[in-house]
């Protein structure tokens, strides 16, 4: 039997993919290196012959959001141990 997702705009296509892809890129970079990233995943994917879709770049920012929460959280943690 086929493993199916639970039928939400993330679980299309390749999101969680760009979702989880974005976590370690908005913890080592910012939010704005994250919106370049999927930009130019989306560009490529429109040289290849697919359509430019906003909610794999909504998918990536997301994900960039997390990572620049758990890069404050670390920071404020060295902050207050110092």
């Amino acid at each position: 039997m086929e493993k199916t997702r639970k039928n939400t705009w993330l679980g299309e296509s390749n999101r969680m993919k760009h979702f989880a892809y974005a976590i370690p890129c908005g913890l080592v970079g910012t939010e704005l290196f994250v919106l370049g990233l999927a930009l130019g995943m989306e560009l490529k994917d429109r040289m290849y012959g697919a359509r430019f879709d906003w909610l794999d770049i909504a998918a990536t920012l997301l994900g960039g959001m997390v990572g620049q929460a758990v890069q404050a959280a670390l920071v404020i943690e060295i902050l207050c141990n110092t």
